[in-house]
């Protein structure tokens, strides 16, 4: 299938022309794009009579499944019809006393036709309860897949429907006195105490035991929503039988008649469109937009309606030119006791990664070709076909490459899974969300059908936000653009931190980048360049999140800055951003130049055995990251420990984070955190100890073997100092870093048993190391009992000192103006 012919679909319901001619040539002449990635499915776009698509034997899987999902919610139909007539019998009884708590017409008015309706469907729940158990009996007695798809066959249940709504004229007349039933409750709350007791404290005991609260106003309604639901129901049915099956022409009669008596009602009265919630709250809209809506493996574009007390999930359904817009049902979760937890789901299957970059590839071709077309060279016919091919693959990019999880979970045991593009929309979602479900306001279940056709008139958002359909804005950023991520402040309380950096524009490249996890702090430090490349950019998103072992991630602020090309240039521009009760210090740069074709995303170059200048160049930093990451490591959780540098940790460990580091510098520093502090260390030793050249340049070995002859110790360290200084900025900033760390480590060695000379002894040989003898050497040579002794000596003299000048971590971010911190 021709994901353009799915294309064309879509794009009519944005009233675009079709345009003629043949599938484009030069970017798409092989396999345009895979239909494994389509957002849209004949199923979102149409709701079938049958699903052509399968087979016979898995259309009656499928019936089987929807039959048994049907018994299930008949049975907490039931319960719930049970429990909104626990209370009439003993209404009716104190009906006839002196004190009654309603009269025997109020009684008659608030349980009009339950117990009709209760034994209507009782009798379908036994009927179908006896067709399936004896059908799994006949499965279990059956050994032969044939055989089992024969009784598959025989299982008819569509004479069992048409009974059931041959019985729907009793919902006629219970909603004709619905509203009656309504007004008599509120009133009798408002007025009568002992009522108010009663109407506000139902319960219903679930499958699981657990007991659910309901107000006698919220039971009533579920007949209201149960009539919509047998549509829905009989429609799901329908699809999933044979047109040869018995059952067909059944349920067909049955849909037919359902439909029929729901077209008789007024299906848009006031009192189901606004039901009155907890507080005397009315049902609102609070918000909608596109989002990935994962089901079974398989991800769906959905517009999602967030309502007072409910979400509502449905796919767009284009009904024809001239016509009004539909949206299908999907499904619907209550608000009251929902649970949510997201998280960062990089994983994905290599082949969907390697398609997703074709994609991309092919995205960008294109908007070349279009470009270089502006003059109409090639004909508007394929200037029309491309628009609505580049249309169609941002969509299919936009359903496919999100990694932002939301996991919602209901007290029900009903869960679906959202995936978000942006983590910044995400948290705007979640905390919409998080508010309502506060408040607790309890959930009406809604008229399904009614609600879902209100979609199109209530909608705010009409589509979802392509790139590739927007004019043009010369405003916007494209080239490079680089955040240095400094520091933050303002946290209540210490925690482990990391900042997320999103950009908007052309999906071609990736647009989400995120430090490492700080050490638990008031104050956290990262100094780390994160560079993106963009293309139709003009505003960045900057978030600051929390992490916690064996808790959610929580974001503890957001922010938006505009990416203005005239505000930015190739100089770092130092900035300030309040993110809630948090402040993110950062530096920007803007690179403009031409975009090359996105190609694999570029590994992290290798840190272990590399000299530490070109490490540090790559980021962007004086003392490398590793060095840093690992001694904040030790300093918060290993200057107790006994033996710290001199134990090393297992051999396995230290590997598997030397690994890390070389790869991808977040993943190591989570593994950091939990990791065994004597592997921390032992990472750390390892590192200084393969550099190819020592930390202290070997040309200046023999110097300082000279300094150790001067017996005046403020003299020696002098002239250390001054050795010090004529070291590359780079080596002298981490050797003073590591350096001051010892110390601090030093000074608990009445706990940790390391004092100076020790640590001295164990990193003098790593940071310090004699030139490799040659012919062309000229001066004395010493032996390695010596060079030891010197190793240690020196290391053991500068930890001496006391007046060592602080490290400086980080290059300074030079910026336009002499002061260009801004609060934004």
């Amino acid at each position: 299938m021709d994901v353009y012919q799915e294309a064309l679909s879509y794009l009519e319901t944005q009233h675009v022309a079709e345009a003629g001619g043949d599938i484009l040539e030069d970017v798409f002449q092989e396999e345009a794009v895979s239909c494994f990635l389509s957002p849209f499915s004949s199923e979102s776009i149409d709701f079938p009579d049958t699903l052509t698509s399968c087979t016979r034997e898995e259309m009656l899987e499928k019936k089987l499944a929807v039959l048994r999902g049907i018994l299930e919610s008949e049975e907490v139909y039931l319960r719930e019809l049970d429990a909104l007539l626990t209370p009439m019998k003993a209404l009716r009884a104190s009906a006839g006393t002196s004190q009654p708590v309603l009269s025997s017409q109020q009684v008659q008015t608030v349980f009009y036709q339950v117990p009709e309706l209760r034994d209507v469907h009782q009798s379908f729940f036994s009927g179908l309860k006896a067709r399936l158990s004896a059908h799994s009996q006949t499965e279990e007695m059956s050994s032969a897949q044939e055989m089992v798809m024969c009784s598959n066959y025989k299982l008819e249940v569509g004479d069992l429907f048409l009974k059931m709504v041959n019985s729907l004229g009793l919902y006629g007349g219970f909603i004709e006195n619905y509203e009656k039933a309504v007004e008599v409750v509120r009133k009798c709350t408002q007025s009568n105490s002992r009522f108010r007791t009663l109407a506000e404290s139902m319960y219903i005991n679930g499958a699981d035991k657990v007991r659910t609260t309901y107000t006698l106003e919220a039971l009533l309604y579920k007949p209201l929503d149960r009539v919509t639901k047998t549509t829905l129901v009989l429609r799901d049915l329908l699809k999933t039988t044979p047109v040869e099956h018995k059952d067909h022409a059944a349920l067909q009669e049955a849909l037919r008649l359902s439909q029929s008596f729901l077209s008789g009602v007024n299906e848009s009265s006031q009192s189901k469109r606004e039901v009155k919630l907890t507080h005397g709250m009315r049902r609102q809209l609070m918000r909608d937009g596109f989002v990935v809506d994962e089901s079974e493996g398989v991800r769906s574009l959905r517009h999602l309606f967030l309502y007072t007390d409910l979400l509502l999930c449905t796919r767009f359904k284009h009904a024809g030119r001239g016509k009004q817009d539909q949206y299908r049902f999907s499904w619907y979760l209550p608000l009251a006791g929902l649970r949510l937890r997201w998280v960062t789901d990089h994983e994905r299957p290599p082949d969907t990664t390697v398609r997703l970059q074709t994609l991309r590839t092919k995205m960008f071709l294109l908007r070349q070709q279009l470009h270089q077309n502006v003059k109409g060279t090639r004909g508007l016919t394929w200037m029309a076909r491309s628009r609505k091919k580049l249309e169609q693959m941002e969509l299919l990019l936009l359903t496919h490459s999100p990694v932002y999880r939301l996991d919602l979970h209901s007290p029900s045991g009903k869960s679906h899974t959202l995936f978000f593009s942006s983590l910044y929309i995400l948290e705007e979602w979640r905390d919409s969300i998080h508010k309502l479900t506060a408040e607790n306001i309890e959930t009406i279940p809604p008229d399904l059908l009614t609600l879902t056709s209100a979609c199109v008139k209530l909608r705010m958002t009409q589509q979802p936000h392509l790139h590739c359909s927007e004019a043009e804005d010369e405003t916007s950023l494209c080239g490079t653009v680089s955040a240095a991520i400094h520091s933050a402040s303002g946290m209540q309380e210490p925690a482990c931190v990391y900042v997320c950096v999103e950009v908007d524009g052309y999906g071609f490249y990736d647009q989400q980048a995120q430090t490492h996890s700080s050490v638990r702090s008031l104050n956290p430090h990262w100094d780390q360049e994160l560079s993106f490349q963009v293309d139709g950019a003009q505003k960045m998103m900057v978030l600051c999140v929390s992490q916690s072992d064996g808790q959610d991630d929580t974001v503890l602020g957001k922010t938006t800055v505009q990416l203005e090309s005239k505000s930015l240039s190739n100089r770092w521009r130092r900035q300030t951003l309040q993110l809630g009760q948090v402040e993110v210090i950062l530096s920007l740069k803007y690179c403009p130049h031409q975009l090359e074709a996105p190609s694999s995303p570029v590994q992290q170059p290798p840190v272990f055995c590399v000299p530490i200048e070109k490490v540090a160049q790559q980021e962007g930093v004086l003392v490398p990251h590793l060095v840093r990451c690992c001694v904040e490591e030790v300093e918060r959780r290993g200057m107790d420990e006994v033996g710290i540098y001199r134990i090393s940790g297992t051999a396995t460990d230290i590997s598997s984070l030397k690994a890390a580091f070389n790869s991808n510098l977040r993943e190591a520093v989570t593994r950091l955190r939990s990791a065994e502090v004597n592997a921390v260390s032992g990472v750390l030793k390892l590192y200084f100890r393969e550099l190819p050249e020592p930390l202290m340049p070997t040309d200046l070995f023999q110097s300082l073997a000279k300094t150790l002859d001067i017996q005046d110790l403020n003299s020696r360290l002098v002239s250390m100092l001054s050795l010090l200084q004529s070291c590359p900025e780079v080596n002298r900033n981490t050797f003073l870093y590591l350096v001051h760390h010892l110390q601090r480590v030093a000074q608990r060695h009445d706990v940790n048993k390391m004092t100076l000379l020790n640590l001295a002894t164990v990193f003098g040989p790593s940071l310090l190391r004699p030139p490799v003898a040659g012919p062309e050497q000229n001066g004395a040579t010493v032996d390695i009992s010596q060079e030891v002794v010197i190793q240690v000596q020196v290391v053991f003299s500068y930890l001496q000192s006391n007046n060592l000048p602080e490290a400086q971590t980080s290059a300074p971010y030079s910026s336009d103006t002499e002061d260009e911190t801004t609060h934004m």
